[in-house]
């Protein structure tokens, strides 16, 4: 005969699987932020491609775990919230670097590195965010870091208008502003993949308060 415990402890693995999803999702930030930091892209690709392969693997166990599972840690429809919102964080950081390393040569004197810089902060708030849901659903931490990262989102915003007055004042050529434009575009994109798994982890913790 089980406890009620033992029936209720099956539903926390849902959060170790959402944690290690956020830390892949992590790893997919840093290996953005490598790609445009170094010249030597070739490690960097291989980083990505085992980090999305992580992300993967464990949307997909999720998923059957929810099928599979009696008793979850948390409602079924916030961990498919939390699951969709962040598999979507390295999903688009991979199409930022797909496109980047076909491109690269004809950006160069552009810097990217400050915008991946601002994402892997971000993606470590998400992965703090995720890792307060094991401890009881308060409200005030997760604010907290939910904050943060609305101050990163806004950061991103002010990013994305920056260069574009020096990229089209230049006019010599349109095809490598419009280029910039779009990974700059894709970087804002991920930092909001990253603010939305944010909303998620706060609605959960005032829905339980």
């Amino acid at each position: 005969m089980f406890s009620l415990q033992t029936i209720f402890g099956k539903g926390d693995k849902f959060y170790g699987l959402l944690e290690a999803s956020a830390e892949a999702a992590r790893e997919s930030a840093r290996a953005m932020h490598e790609l445009v930091t170094q010249t030597d892209r070739t490690p960097v690709m291989a980083a990505f491609s085992t980090a999305r392969a992580r992300e993967k693997a464990l949307h997909g166990q999720i998923g059957e775990e929810l099928v599979n599972t009696f008793v979850t840690a948390l409602d079924r429809e916030d961990i498919e919230a939390l699951n969709s919102a962040l598999y979507k964080i390295p999903k688009t950081i991979e199409k930022f670097a797909e496109r980047y390393v076909i491109v690269a040569e004809r950006l160069q004197g552009i810097d990217f590195s400050q915008r991946a810089a601002l994402l892997e902060r971000s993606a470590d708030v998400v992965v703090a965010m995720i890792g307060q849901l094991r401890h009881g659903l308060k409200i005030d931490p997760v604010k907290k870091l939910r904050d943060q990262l609305q101050a990163l989102e806004s950061e991103a915003d002010r990013l994305l208008l920056d260069p574009y007055r020096t990229l089209y004042a230049e006019a010599s050529d349109p095809l490598r502003a419009i280029l910039a434009k779009d990974l700059f575009e894709l970087v804002e994109k991920a930092v909001d993949k990253c603010r939305d798994v944010g909303n998620v982890v706060y609605s959960i913790v005032l829905k339980n308060s």
